[in-house]
């Protein structure tokens, strides 16, 4: 399945990613790596069947709003909470399990993603989300009378 995947490399000590030997050759074709990409626009693309996403909030809010089904890989803090309404409450994403040593096993991660394009629902749950997310945004929205507020508080202070 052709990906793009996108690593931070300057999170480690190392000037370059690590990638294990011959991985580069072994994606040649099907995958694309990246130190960084435009997010929002990669997501609204038509093609991206999911996302793998670590569920920061920014990232979380960048998928729903655009009706994308979610990997989930939360590493610390709020990220938990965010996979926790992506998989539980939402049923927009699927979190991935480690095996008895800890890991994300290839066959997990492989497993997940077969799921999210295969099995009805995922879709056509984010997309409905995709909407009620984007109502909410609209001018008269929640969203966008709360920044008014903040704005004007800062304004006033």
């Amino acid at each position: 399945m052709p990906f793009l995947w996108v690593v931070r490399c300057n999170l480690t000590a190392e000037t370059d990613c690590a990638y294990p030997k011959g991985f580069r050759d072994r994606i040649q074709g099907r995958g694309r790596l990246a130190s960084w990409a435009p997010q929002q626009q990669v997501l609204s693309h038509p093609s991206v069947a999911c996302f793998l996403s670590h569920c920061g909030w920014n990232s979380t809010m960048e998928g729903m709003s655009n009706g994308v089904p979610f990997v989930c890989w939360p590493c610390f803090g709020d990220q938990f909470a965010n996979k926790s309404y992506i998989c539980d409450i939402w049923k927009v994403g699927l979190g991935l399990e480690k095996d008895e040593n800890g890991i994300i096993a290839q066959g997990e991660l492989e497993n997940k993603i077969e799921q999210l394009v295969t099995v009805k629902g995922y879709r056509e749950r984010a997309l409905d989300l995709k909407a009620k997310v984007m109502n909410s945004l609209k001018e008269d929205g929640c969203s966008d009378k709360n920044f008014d507020n903040l704005v004007k508080w800062i304004k006033d202070d």
